[in-house]
């Protein structure tokens, strides 16, 4: 049992059943979060802890240190990205994980089937919670660069994209935030050779991360990291600028109907 969830209930005067009444779920879902290792949905942990008036990593741990194989090799990258200035990232078939929904990641994170839905719940939470860097005091410097198409493919279906592009557009609303789109237009270029994310420590430093489909690595050979901005400057050379692309991207959202 979760020992912490049980006494927060106490201690706040709420059963199970009042806890799923005020935060809007089916009681059967807040009996399953008194079992050890059941976690809820970011959201859903969020708004439980403020009605319980607790903080959510006391009731349920960061689930972004759990030991699970596909965050464990992905810790390091995960500390650099934490101490960047700067943060330079393309996508060629989805959206940057720093600017993704909770459906969206969902989508994405469980499309293999290698994943159990503990897992796919674990992932998402990390994955969610490394935003947090964005909404900092002193956030870094973020400019995404995504194909056209990762604007167009159905990740999750209608209904997802359009709350994800609708939350991309928000994204770039804050000032340290910018997004160019490459159209679909655009014939053979730097970025069909794959993902990648570049990040710029305040002292200068400069890695770069590569995914692949079993896990990330991570370059920091001067040689590499190069070949990395060379490329990331091919790539953002072919994108629309800040601008057009906002407007693509409403003009795409209204297409997800």
């Amino acid at each position: 049992m979760n020992d912490a969830l049980r006494v927060a209930l106490q201690e706040a005067g709420h059963t199970t059943d009042s806890l799923a009444a005020q935060i809007g779920v089916d009681p059967k879902t807040t009996d399953r979060w008194l079992r050890q290792g059941r976690i809820p949905h970011p959201a859903h942990r969020a708004t439980a802890a403020a009605a319980l008036g607790r903080d959510a990593p006391d009731i349920w741990p960061d689930t972004s240190r759990r030991r699970i194989r596909d965050l464990v090799w992905f810790r390091p990258w995960q500390e650099m990205e934490r101490e960047a200035a700067e943060l330079r990232w393309f996508e060629s078939n989805v959206l940057p994980g720093l600017l993704q929904t909770e459906a969206y990641a969902r989508a994405v994170l469980g499309a293999s089937g290698r994943r159990t839905p503990d897992e796919v719940d674990q992932l998402v939470a990390a994955r969610l919670a490394r935003q947090a860097i964005l909404r900092r005091e002193n956030p870094p410097w973020f400019t995404a660069v995504v194909d056209e198409y990762a604007l167009r493919r159905p990740v999750g279906g209608p209904e997802v994209m359009r709350e994800q592009i609708r939350a991309l557009i928000d994204w770039c609303r804050h000032p340290h935030v910018r997004v160019h789109v490459v159209p679909r237009a655009t014939g053979a270029y730097a970025g069909l050779d794959g993902p990648f994310v570049i990040a710029s420590s305040r002292d200068h430093r400069t890695a770069a991360y590569l995914d692949t489909q079993l896990q990330g690595q991570v370059v920091s050979d001067p040689d590499d990291v190069t070949a990395i901005l060379a490329a990331w400057e091919s790539v953002r050379g072919e994108a629309l600028s800040h601008r057009q692309s906002v407007d693509l991207m409403r003009e795409v959202a209204e297409t997800w109907t």
